[in-house]
């Protein structure tokens, strides 16, 4: 059955190359042969730059409010972040799922489980953001008052929350749909379609802000009208391409198994994100004790951090697709290669770029707001947060690794303890003993350190298992 689908994915490659050879341009990566360093490279960097990218573009509906609008309505924005990633994060953890069967079900050739799971995947997308919909205009309100979000701040954070969750299905759409790219090593189109998206965020925030005065709901409306240009352009290129992983409409259905296949791998993942972001909406709740500048700082360093954060993040999809296309080609030997290079460049990029930015905190601050008391309360969190950033991406990278062989329950497990459960703990203990912003800050650095480390453990584990299956599939054939 196994040789009857890859004689069948072969063909129907050879069929679909002689329509597109013209058009071809080399946007897939072969994962499971030659060198690793250079193609990682080559997968890695477009990635980097289309995450930085979708954060500059991100950054300007901070910019325009903090600079435009007001110091009150930079806190309205930037409070609303930990909050929508709490609600969103189980639903995009599903496109891990997606990420990892594509990659392993291309690495392995086989078309028509790679055909069913593409097909299920934007079916899933949609549908998940059909009911981020209902959850966003529902919830929005009363979650952030319960995050304790000031009354100066609280009606334009709702008001923010409620416009850009209408914008869901494309966002789930979007983020499904570059899943499937990258699983098959295509990350350059995804930079391409953000940068158009993007230009249009930028303009419409300049001119609904400035021209029309609609303040946050101007920037709210600006990001969902690039998140549907962004998702048409992913959902034509699935529909016009000749590969095998192929978009037609008429054949979008839930495929049951892969539907399972996708929740057993991505919802520990999403669940994961989750959580976290209840720690992360706990430390939020502990700034917005602080007051509104506090937190006007706090969501201008964030921002500056997502830079550092979205190019670290880049090696932990690199790590996922390239571990997950080498496991479905049966090339096992390569996966231990391709942690020990992911692990050193996401070191290197969090150390460069992470204390670069700190070194710099005071001029990029200054891009956001020029407030003095601002600047100085995001220098504070930068110091805590930028300087040992480079823990979280190799904590992040490992879990790439883990989740590409297929198991995402541990490092769920792993990252619930290590990093979710210690900042709680730490908020309701350390941080009541000595409630300072330092005392607080300090509980990220703590966290990615010991669950890097946890995680360390888990991959030497795992990887062992892996090859002693290997062992035995070589002395099966031989035998």
């Amino acid at each position: 059955m196994n040789m009857k689908r890859k004689i069948q994915f072969m063909l129907l490659r050879l069929q679909m190359r002689r329509r597109h050879r013209r058009r071809s341009r080399g946007y897939e990566i072969d994962m499971c042969n030659g060198p690793l360093f250079g193609k990682i490279l080559i997968f890695a960097v477009p990635l980097m730059l289309s995450g930085m990218l979708q954060l500059f573009f991100n950054a300007a509906d901070i910019i325009v409010v903090g600079q435009f609008v007001g110091h009150t309505a930079l806190a309205a924005v930037g409070s609303t972040g930990s909050l929508i990633n709490l609600l969103v994060n189980v639903f995009v953890g599903l496109s891990v799922g997606t990420n990892v069967l594509v990659a392993r079900y291309y690495g392995a050739r086989d078309a028509k489980h790679l055909h069913e799971t593409v097909h299920t995947s934007v079916l899933t997308s949609v549908l998940s953001g059909t009911a981020l919909i209902v959850i966003g205009l529902i919830l929005a309100e009363p979650l952030l008052t319960l995050m304790g979000t000031p009354d100066d701040v609280l009606d334009q954070a709702a008001l923010y929350m409620r416009i850009y969750f209408v914008g869901m299905p494309a966002s789930m759409l979007y983020n499904f749909g570059v899943a499937i790219l990258r699983a098959v090593g295509d990350t350059k189109r995804p930079l391409y379609f953000l940068f158009i998206s993007g230009i249009v965020n930028v303009i419409l925030n300049l001119v609904l802000v400035l021209v029309f005065h609609l303040g946050v709901a101007g920037v709210a409306i600006a990001t969902v009208t690039s998140q549907v240009i962004s998702a048409v352009l992913v959902a034509l290129c699935l529909i016009k391409t000749d590969a095998p992983y192929r978009l037609e409409l008429k054949k979008l259905r839930i495929h049951k198994s892969k539907l399972l296949e996708i929740i057993k791998i991505g919802l520990p993942a999403g669940m994961q994100g989750a959580v976290f972001s209840i720690s992360n909406v706990l430390i939020q709740s502990s700034i917005n004790s602080f007051g509104s500048t506090v937190m006007a700082g706090s969501t201008a360093a964030s921002n500056i951090e997502n830079f550092v954060y979205t190019a670290m993040n880049a090696l932990y999809q690199t790590a996922l697709s390239f571990t997950g296309q080498n496991v479905g080609g049966g090339k096992y030997k390569r996966i231990g290669k391709i942690m020990r290079i992911c692990v050193l460049d996401v070191t290197a990029i969090g150390i460069l770029l992470g204390g670069g930015a700190y070194l710099c905190g005071s001029t990029l601050l200054s891009i956001y707001t020029s407030d003095p008391q601002v600047i100085q309360y995001g220098l504070e969190r930068m110091m805590f947060v930028c300087l040992p950033y480079f823990l979280c991406g190799i904590m992040d990278t490992l879990v790439g690794s883990l989740r590409g062989m297929g198991y995402s329950i541990m490092p769920m497990i792993v990252s619930l303890t290590g990093a979710c459960a210690l900042r709680i703990v730490w908020i309701m203990t350390i941080f009541q003993m000595n409630p300072t912003l330092s005392t607080l800050f300090l509980s990220y650095p703590v966290s990615w350190f010991v669950t890097a480390l946890a995680h360390f453990i888990c991959y030497l584990i795992v990887h062992h298992r892996f090859m002693k299956k290997h062992a035995a599939e070589m002395a099966e054939e031989q035998a």
